[in-house]
């Protein structure tokens, strides 16, 4: 075994740290080959909070390398009230993983306010709630709020859909 191996041997959070970095330099250059139309008016632009995430990313990952090459572990699982040897809870993974899914097929075609619904809408059905009506309700004014919250204000237009020329 090399030398370099084996003093990374057991430093698996190196690989969490190599992660973010690469996330963060992913964010970072998606970042940059945003084309936005210069405005007088709005100085910063929507390519501030893609630079924010970015920079933070590689921050994290290279303050979580230090503290892991200067001999920090994560603590071992067992605070928290699972039971680790339980399997995982299928009849909420998979509705839940559906109404994501199903988010990503529609949201083109049916657009945000659509397909944002269901999303939450699904997403509280599959976790347990029994409110049907009060969850739909709450799904559509969220739908609605995070719609008109982009367009308003970060500038940035979510699909519209079926609903175009209404929103």
């Amino acid at each position: 075994m090399s030398s370099l191996a084996t003093g990374l041997k057991g430093r698996a959070e190196l690989g969490v740290a190599l992660l973010l970095g690469a996330a963060g330099v992913l964010v970072f250059l998606d970042a940059n080959r945003l084309s936005v139309p210069y405005s007088q008016s709005d100085p910063v632009g929507p390519k501030a909070v893609p630079y924010i995430v970015a920079g933070l990313l590689i921050v994290c990952a290279v303050l979580l390398a230090i503290n892991v090459l200067r001999g920090g572990k994560g603590e071992a699982e067992g605070g928290e009230d699972i039971e680790l040897g339980h399997p995982a809870d299928w009849k909420t993974v998979l509705p839940l993983a559906g109404a994501f899914i199903l988010n990503i097929l529609l949201i083109d075609w049916a657009g945000w306010v659509i397909s944002g619904t269901l999303l939450f809408w699904g997403s509280v059905l599959a976790l347990g709630s029994r409110h049907y009506i009060r969850d739909g309700i709450i799904s559509v004014v969220l739908a609605l709020l995070t719609f008109y919250g982009f367009y308003l204000g970060l500038g940035i237009a979510l699909p519209a859909g079926l609903l175009e020329g209404i929103l």
